[in-house]
């Protein structure tokens, strides 16, 4: 099924696919034919999308959902871990807390979704897993020790299952956004973003669209031979920031 995997027809689920990037994602995987349901807490703004209620931290609530999709659909072939937080804070004022939530939402819920994912993939032969990391789990960010922690961990999850599941012509890679352009970001001050910019090769952010186009392409046949990769989408902003 790796040798032949178009996307259209296949079945997708992407967690926090309520969200800027998860939602940009979903369009861009359903513009190419898959059926994409999002997995999250909250519904996406988009009615017509499909979407059923998921805490990616809780292992019931994840494989509850993954079933229901199973069920409904015939399987899973393509999964998506797009749901992310982040709590900001320099390392000796980060509360247990917010380390712990960051862990389980970033990193934990990647776990969970591909180990009751990929056993229905490889029933069907094969599939496709994209974790959505981020340049600073590479690089870190002063004031992101849990948020680049959780997206570290993803690197090394991506390349261990890699390992795993490829007999089975199931492929996982990591894309790792540079600055996203989301109503989030947009809020942030100025000279922030003014930083951000500063650090990009091509003088411009990355846009949603840019991380759909981005998944569209490793999930489909031109992604047939990429697993335990990392795709940079960043405008040359982990270059332009060494």
């Amino acid at each position: 099924m790796a040798e032949n995997f178009e996307i259209g027809g296949k079945i997708a689920v992407i967690t926090g696919g309520s969200g800027a990037i998860g939602q940009a994602i979903t369009c861009s995987l359903r513009a190419a034919g898959a059926q994409a349901i999002s997995l999250d807490l909250a519904p996406p703004k988009c009615a017509d999308f499909s979407w059923i209620a998921c805490d990616v931290r809780n292992d019931a609530s994840v494989a509850n959902a993954v079933s229901e999709v199973a069920n409904r659909h015939g399987g899973i072939d393509i999964a998506i871990h797009a749901a992310g937080v982040t709590r900001d804070a320099v390392v000796w004022k980060l509360s247990v807390e917010d380390w712990d939530l960051i862990q389980s939402v970033n990193l934990r819920g990647a776990f969970l979704m591909i180990r009751h994912a990929l056993p229905l993939m490889r029933e069907r032969g094969g599939g496709r897993i994209v974790l959505i990391g981020s340049i600073n789990g590479s690089r870190g960010k002063f004031g992101t020790a849990a948020y680049s922690a959780s997206k570290a961990g993803l690197l090394g999850l991506a390349k261990s299952v890699a390992r795993e599941a490829g007999r089975f012509g199931v492929l996982i890679n990591v894309i790792e956004p540079g600055w996203v352009r989301t109503p989030l970001t947009e809020s942030f001050p100025q000279p922030v973003r003014d930083a951000a910019l500063a650090e990009t090769l091509v003088g411009s952010f990355v846009e949603t669209e840019d991380i759909g186009r981005a998944v569209t392409f490793l999930c489909g046949s031109g992604g047939r031979r990429i697993t335990g990769q990392v795709l940079r989408i960043d405008g040359g902003q982990f270059v332009g920031s060494t």
